[in-house]
C-alpha cells in the first residue's frame, strides 16, 4: 500500500483522535433518524387551519393543468415547480390539510438523514445523529416540515447539495456521476425556489477552502454554470413577476429580531441557546484554524467550513440586498437552517470535549437537554389550531356547515389583501358551504389568471340582482391582532340588512344579516 493510500485510511479511521462513523452503520443510522424526522414533522400537522400562502399552494395545485399553466404565466412563476408536484401529489393522495403537508414532512426526513450522513464524514457517529436530530427539531424547520410550501423541500434539497460536494471531496476518482447529481440537485432547489441560487456562493466558498475541491474547481465552476443556465427562464420569469412580492418590503422590516429570533428559532429562549452553542462552535473553530495555519498545514475539508458558509453567506447576501430589492421574510432562511442545527451540534461537541472532561461532558449533557427542552413547546405552539397566522379557517368552515341553510347568502370580507381574506376558507373547503350561495363571486379561482377569486363589490353585485330574494346573509369578516374589519356592513345595511347574530372567532367574526 502506498504512503498515500496509507494516508487516506488513517483519515477514514480518525479525526481528532475520534473514530468516524463507519458507512454501513451511518446509513442505518441515517435512515432512522430521517424517519424521526418525517415523524416529528407530520405530528399535528393537521391540527392548524390552512393559511393563505397554503391556500395558494392548494388552490393552484388542483386547477386544471391548462388552467394552471395560464396561471403562471401571470403569477406564481416562482412556484411552478412546486404546484406541478403538488398537483398531482393530490391526484393520488387528496387534498386534507394532513395530506398536502406530508410532503414537506417527507423532505424535512430526506434533509435530516442528509445532514447525518455528511456529518458522519467528519465525525463520530454520535455527533452526526446528534446533528440529524437538531435538525429535526430547530422550530424553522420543524415548521416547513408542516406547511404545504416548497421550503423544507429547498432545506433537504440544500442538505443533499452539500453532502454531493463532501463526497467528491473525500474521493480521488473524477467523480463525474457525482457533479452531474450536483448540478441536476443545484437546478431543482432553483426552480423550486428562486433564491436558492444564493447557494451558490456558499458553495464555491466550500470548493476554494478545501483543497481536494479546490483541484476540481474547473468541474465545479462548469457544474454550477450548467445548473444556472437551466435555472435561467425561471429568473426571467422572476422579474417579470416582481411586483407580486413588493409587499413584503413593506410588510416585514429586517430588525435585530428578525435575524436572531425570527428566522430560525422563533422563540428566544431557543434562540439563547442556539447563539451559545452556535458562538461555542465558533471560537474553537476559529483558534483551532489559526493554530494549523501557524503550523504550515493545510485546514483541509472541515465541517465548520460548509456550515458557516452555509449558514451566512445565502442570508447575508439576501439581507444586504434587502434594501434595494424588495422580498424578504424570515422563511427564506429555511434552507440554511440545516447548517444552523449542524453549527449547534458542533458547539456541543466542542464543550464535551473540553480539558475538564466531568465539566464537558456535563455542560454538553445539559445544552441537549435545554435544546431539546426549548424545542418541545416551539413545536407545540406551531401546531395549535390558529398557529398559522390566526387562521381560522376550520372554525368558519364547521360553524357555516352547521348553521347555514339552503337559501342563504354569505359575504366574505374583501377589504384585506388576497393571502387574508375570510373567503378562502370557502375555496379551501367548497364542501362545508354547501348551503349558501356566494353573492360577490365573478370568476372563480380556476377560471382566473390569478391563484385567488375575482369578486364584485356589494353594490354591482345588488345591481345585478344578486341579493333579490335573499333574506339572510351571512357575513364573515376579517379580524386580526384583535382589529375587526367591518368591510361591506354599510353597503349591506343600506340594502335593509340588519345584524341578529354574531359570532367571534380566533382570527374571523361572523354575522348574520337579515332583512
Amino acid at each position: 500500500m502506498t504512503s498515500q493510500a496509507l494516508h487516506r485510511a488513517a483519515a477514514q479511521e480518525t479525526l481528532d483522535g475520534e473514530r468516524l462513523a463507519d458507512p454501513r452503520r451511518l446509513g442505518l443510522w441515517a435512515a432512522l433518524v430521517g424517519l424521526f424526522a418525517v415523524a416529528a414533522s407530520a405530528a399535528g400537522s393537521w391540527i392548524p387551519s390552512l393559511w393563505g400562502d397554503e391556500a395558494a399552494s392548494l388552490m393552484s395545485a388542483t386547477r386544471p393543468l391548462p388552467s394552471l399553466v395560464h396561471m403562471l404565466s401571470y403569477v406564481d412563476a416562482v412556484h411552478g415547480l412546486y404546484y406541478f408536484g403538488l398537483h398531482a401529489w393530490i391526484d393520488v393522495f387528496g387534498s386534507s390539510a394532513f395530506s398536502i403537508r406530508f410532503p414537506s414532512a417527507v423532505a424535512m426526513g430526506v434533509c435530516a438523514a442528509a445532514v447525518v450522513w455528511m456529518c458522519g464524514r467528519f465525525r463520530t457517529l454520535r455527533f452526526a445523529v446528534l446533528a440529524g436530530v437538531f435538525t429535526a427539531i430547530l422550530p424553522r424547520l420543524i415548521y416547513a416540515g408542516e406547511e404545504a410550501r416548497s421550503y423544507a423541500m429547498t432545506a433537504a434539497l440544500a442538505a443533499v447539495l452539500c453532502a454531493i460536494l463532501v463526497e467528491i471531496g473525500r474521493r480521488d476518482s473524477r467523480a463525474r456521476g457525482a457533479w452531474i447529481a450536483y448540478s441536476a440537485v443545484l437546478t431543482v432547489g432553483i426552480w423550486l425556489f428562486l433564491y436558492f441560487a444564493l447557494m451558490v456562493p456558499a458553495l464555491a466558498v466550500i470548493v476554494l477552502c478545501s483543497a481536494p475541491l479546490r483541484r476540481r474547481w474547473r468541474a465545479a465552476a462548469v457544474s454550477t454554470a450548467a445548473a444556472l443556465v437551466l435555472a435561467s427562464p425561471l429568473a426571467w420569469f422572476g422579474y417579470m413577476q416582481r411586483r407580486q412580492i413588493a409587499f413584503i418590503g413593506q410588510r416585514e422590516s429586517i430588525t435585530p429580531e428578525v435575524l436572531l429570533r425570527n428566522m430560525w428559532f422563533q422563540e428566544w429562549w431557543f434562540a439563547v441557546i442556539a447563539w451559545a452553542l452556535i458562538l461555542v462552535a465558533v471560537i474553537f473553530f476559529a483558534r483551532e484554524a489559526v493554530r494549523i495555519r501557524r503550523s504550515g498545514a493545510p485546514l483541509g475539508m472541515r465541517l465548520e467550513t460548509v456550515a458557516l458558509s452555509w449558514m451566512v453567506l445565502p442570508m447575508g447576501i439576501l439581507v444586504a440586498a434587502s434594501p434595494f430589492v424588495s422580498g424578504y421574510t424570515a422563511r427564506y432562511g429555511t434552507f440554511s437552517a440545516p447548517a444552523v442545527a449542524i453549527m449547534m451540534a458542533l458547539g456541543v461537541r466542542r464543550l464535551a470535549r473540553l480539558p475538564r472532561r466531568w465539566l464537558g461532558t456535563t455542560l454538553a449533557a445539559v445544552s441537549v437537554a435545554a435544546v431539546v427542552i426549548a424545542a418541545v413547546p416551539v413545536a407545540v405552539s406551531q401546531r395549535g389550531p390558529y398557529a398559522k397566522n390566526q387562521s381560522d379557517w376550520n372554525d368558519i368552515a364547521a360553524f357555516i356547515s352547521a348553521n347555514a341553510v339552503p337559501g342563504d347568502g354569505i359575504v366574505f370580507d374583501d377589504g384585506a389583501r388576497p393571502s387574508q381574506r375570510t373567503r378562502l376558507a370557502k375555496a379551501t373547503d367548497p364542501t362545508a358551504f354547501r348551503n349558501v350561495t356566494d353573492l360577490l363571486l365573478k370568476t372563480p379561482f380556476q377560471k382566473s389568471y390569478t391563484w385567488y377569486d375575482q369578486t364584485y363589490g356589494i353594490p354591482r353585485a345588488s345591481g345585478m340582482g344578486r341579493f333579490d330574494g335573499v333574506d339572510r346573509v351571512w357575513v364573515v369578516e376579517l379580524k386580526f391582532s384583535g382589529v375587526e374589519d367591518t368591510w361591506g356592513l354599510e353597503q349591506l345595511q343600506s340594502l335593509g340588512y340588519h345584524e341578529t347574530r354574531r359570532v367571534d372567532g380566533a382570527g374571523s367574526v361572523i354575522l348574520l344579516y337579515e332583512r
